[in-house]
């Protein structure tokens, strides 16, 4: 079963680019364009890893992985952080929200799916735990 990731990010070209890049590796990939879209369908989708824009319109990404954080049914799914804002104080942040990775804008997609994988694996997806 390929590993199943929901990609967050408001902006048409980089939600494309990652997507494009998780799918030649084999993932399985659904879209949302904002924090809401992607808590209305996270249950439905059930993914394994979230990458997670933190501007964007009506919920961002802070209150989106909190709110993942806050839920039981899905507290434990991955979440990766994508952010042009690479200041420490923004990394801590994630980091207190319970995040898994934080990755600055522009990122590498190697770097990406490098990432992505290694918290599928963590997850116990594909026979694991």
């Amino acid at each position: 079963m390929p590993i199943r990731v929901l990609v967050v990010e408001d902006d048409d070209v980089i939600r494309q680019l990652i997507t494009v890049n998780l799918e030649l590796e084999g993932f399985q990939v659904l879209t949302a364009i904002d924090g809401q879209e992607a808590l209305d369908n996270v249950l439905e989708f059930a993914p394994d890893v979230i990458t997670l824009d933190v501007m964007m319109p009506r919920l961002d990404g802070w209150a989106t992985a909190t709110q993942l954080r806050a839920n039981p049914d899905t507290a434990h799914i991955k979440v990766v952080l994508l952010s042009a804002r690479a200041q420490d104080a923004d990394i801590q942040h994630g980091e207190r929200l319970g995040v898994d990775a934080y990755l600055t804008k522009p990122f590498d997609p190697d770097e990406l799916v490098a990432t992505v994988r290694r918290l599928a694996g963590e997850s116990g997806v594909n026979g694991g735990s």
